[in-house]
């Protein structure tokens, strides 16, 4: 089932690091077709908020108008019926161009605008939580979702290695993989101790890893089942993969002590290329070239930055 919605509007607002600019919007292409050079985007699609390490805040749509009087009876149509409800004001921080709403002046308009809501007001836990957004001048008011840092709970892994990537990576580049999980296999086949994978599966996408190594097999499986996961983790190189797949995530393998050459980085290609229609690779080296011999085009591409170390996400198709 798809995740658009011809009639639907919603308002994702969005917070990041500096270094984390080209990494944010690879991520808002693949979800929404599109980017925002602000913090916030517009789109008929609809996705969950905890998904993204980025997104702060999801506005589901109801009413918009220039008026937040008018804004006042318009939600006095609204049937919140049995359930205790609150307002949020979510112009907490600049918002493109609007500048922030201080608290007092937020507090003051998420009162207003909750009185004229026909139902029982609950301030510490509502069962409905309604949001209201001004951006250019517009009032934009619908059913908030807040985003939740899954990711930050995978921080801590019984087992783990400096080279991995880190969990908000981890999730983005899983986003940019499969920004739409409904009938989508994937698989990380150099998945290490299954960072990638952890933050998939906890997204709901269906992703097995494997990986040439046993003892790092192990603890990608005992990851895993740490946090409470279920996923397949299989002993063995890409060229002895058989299945076909929608997606393949490939962190590139290298660390301190044994320099994959560029032989074995083709070679991994040439098979990715051959067991998955779509592939995202991430690289500390720029490889276009093997890529492309490989037979595939990049789509899209990122530097994701932490400090002075440097790594390429590129979609390829």
């Amino acid at each position: 089932m798809s995740n658009e919605q011809n009639n639907s509007k919603f308002i994702y607002t969005y917070v990041h690091h500096v270094d984390e600019y080209d990494l944010c919007r690879m991520e808002m292409r693949s979800f929404f077709n599109l980017d925002s050079q602000s913090n916030y985007i517009i789109s008929p699609i609809k996705i969950d908020p905890s998904r993204s390490p980025f997104m702060q805040d999801r506005l589901e749509v109801l009413f918009e108008d220039n008026s937040i009087e008018n804004i006042k009876t318009l939600v006095k149509d609204l049937k919140v019926k049995e359930a205790t409800y609150k307002v949020v004001c979510l112009n907490s921080m600049d918002i493109g161009d609007e500048k922030k709403i201080h608290l007092p002046e937020r507090r003051m308009i998420e009162r207003e605008v909750g009185l004229c809501i026909d139902g029982e007001p609950e301030l510490n836990e509502p069962e409905v939580v309604f949001g209201l957004i001004l951006i250019d001048g517009i009032w934009y008011f619908g059913k908030h979702m807040k985003s939740e840092s899954i990711w930050h709970n995978h921080l801590h892994k019984p087992h783990s290695y400096s080279t991995a990537l880190s969990t908000r990576v981890a999730r983005t580049v899983a986003n940019i993989a499969v920004p739409q999980p409904q009938n989508i296999r994937a698989i990380d086949p150099c998945c290490g101790i299954g960072t990638v994978v952890i933050e998939a599966l906890s997204m709901g996408i269906n992703i097995e890893g494997r990986d040439i190594n046993y003892n790092v097999c192990q603890g990608s499986r005992k990851n895993i089942s740490y946090f409470g996961l279920t996923g397949n983790i299989t002993l063995g190189p890409i060229s002895e993969v058989k299945e076909h797949y929608d997606v393949a995530i490939i962190d590139l393998p290298y660390n301190l002590f044994t320099h994959i050459s560029t032989e074995d980085q083709f070679n991994i290609l040439q098979h990715a290329r051959r067991i998955a229609d779509k592939v995202v690779v991430v690289t500390i080296e720029t490889i276009d070239d093997l890529i492309e011999d490989a037979g595939f085009v990049i789509s899209d591409r990122c530097v994701a930055k932490k400090q002075s170390f440097l790594r390429q996400i590129l979609l390829c198709e």
